[in-house]
């Protein structure tokens, strides 16, 4: 398929001139099943595949009938036609419009998709490698934006590897069921196809690497809307990825910052700020591909075998959704391949809370001998009023009487350390390293 051709960006997937070329691969395709079940001559087949290039059809000429027809598919067999002598009277032979239109965005969308796929895997391996290079480093666990109890960076950063992978899981999903071929006729009976039809299609979904479906017509806008569905719960997942890193690149938090090229100026009027760059149109490109949920399921609302009003809502959204997505992928990338983690600002914010962050383990130790209710108590009055100056809370917590009944003032100190109650963090950061690892091959490889 020409569509393939090197250099497609996600500025021009949908340009005018590929979608075009991609109508005119659809109908060569068309022409050569149909010439393989002898419903036209081998010979108009192969004069129509020749002819079915952009260039030689002209695209001012192609522009010009457009503007004048309105009917773009149309124009095109028109003037494909024209290209193709003899062989032109065999052009979209009972074929309508939205059967090429149709299959020629799902034929791009399957290019995007396979970038979008790229993208992602370059972005599983440097999660992988966040992960697992930060297995051990302390940092905080934030609940409601507080202070919940000490997990290590690579164990955050597990959270954002399995989700990415349950968003390809349902992109697989989406694509599964979007990559299908509309094509059978005016309204998806095969009409015009006789008793051919059927054979027709399934030959012409093989030749373009489709499934069948069983009503290939008009209305299949749900499969679009699912897609694009599909591809607004990816940008959730990288909007939540982004935004958590843009918090933690605040200056009073300061865990993670982007590391930036010589030379990059913040603001124009500050001279010390230096702003990050990469994670801020990350964020603005995921908010509004999410938003653009809403509107693709407008699309679904179609009447009868086929809307044209419902179908150029559909096209809008495409147009916009699809490259969006590419786009924003891609940038994930380059905002992962700039973060670094700054391991001593995270454990000393791990620790301005004097030990409090790890009061959940005392509580637990303590549990057994008093009950976890009682021992909860115990340390919650302990600490009532020395939270707003968590100067050494540890050793307030080690000289409590009530506490002290139970266990030694050391033994107390030693619990209160905050590396010491990471939980199973290092070893689940361990294996999403290596589950972002195999999915990346499995993305690579699509």
């Amino acid at each position: 398929m020409n569509v393939l051709a090197p250099g497609l960006t996600p500025l021009t997937l949908f340009s005018r001139e590929t979608l075009w070329q991609s109508w005119l691969d659809i109908e060569a395709a068309l022409a050569e099943t149909q010439a393989e079940l002898g419903i036209i001559p081998d010979w108009a087949a192969k004069d129509i595949r020749a002819a079915a290039v952009l260039e030689q059809i002209g695209v001012e000429a192609l522009e010009a009938d457009i503007r004048r027809t309105m009917a773009p598919i149309l124009s095109l067999t028109r003037l494909l036609g024209k290209a193709a002598g003899e062989a032109g009277s065999y052009v979209h032979w009972g074929a309508t419009t939205q059967n090429v239109m149709q299959t020629g965005r799902i034929l791009l969308i399957r290019e995007a998709d396979r970038a979008i796929r790229q993208a992602l895997s370059t972005s599983l391996d440097m999660l992988a490698g966040l992960a697992s290079e930060n297995a051990d480093t302390l940092t905080v666990g934030r609940t409601n934006r507080q202070h919940a109890v000490p997990i290590t960076f690579g164990f955050k950063v597990a959270g954002w590897i399995e989700e990415m992978a349950r968003a390809a899981e349902r992109l697989d999903g989406g694509g599964e069921r979007l990559f299908a071929l509309p094509f059978g006729g005016a309204v998806g009976a095969m009409h015009a196809f006789g008793a051919q039809g059927r054979e027709i299609n399934r030959r012409l979904a093989a030749r373009l690497g489709l499934r069948e479906l069983l009503v290939p017509g008009r209305a299949v806008n749900d499969l679009f809307a699912d897609y694009v569905v599909q591809l607004s719960l990816l940008a959730m997942t990288i909007e939540r990825i982004a935004s958590e890193l843009y918090l933690l690149m605040t200056q009073e938090i300061g865990e993670v910052f982007e590391k930036l090229d010589s030379g990059t100026v913040g603001s124009s009027t500050m001279p010390h700020k230096v702003n990050p760059k990469f994670v801020m149109k990350v964020l603005a490109e995921a908010a509004e591909l999410r938003g653009l949920a809403g509107t693709a399921l407008e699309t679904g609302r179609s009447s009868h075998e086929g809307d044209a009003a419902v179908n150029q809502l559909l096209s809008s959204v495409l147009d916009r959704a699809i490259p969006l997505a590419w786009t924003l992928a891609e940038n994930l990338d380059r905002l992962l391949s700039r973060i670094a983690v700054d391991a001593e600002r995270m454990a000393e914010n791990a620790r301005i809370s004097g030990g409090a962050i790890a009061t959940e383990k005392l509580m637990m130790l303590l549990a057994p001998k008093t009950g976890r209710a009682a021992a909860h108590d115990l340390i919650h009055h302990a600490l009532d009023g020395r939270l707003q100056d968590p100067h050494d809370i540890a050793g307030a917590l080690a000289a409590d009487e009530a506490i002290g009944a139970y266990m030694q003032p050391g033994e107390i100190r030693a619990t209160l350390d905050p590396a010491g109650y990471c939980g199973d963090s290092a070893r689940i950061a361990c294996e999403a390293a290596e589950m972002a690892r195999r999915l990346a091959r499995v993305l690579a490889a699509a």
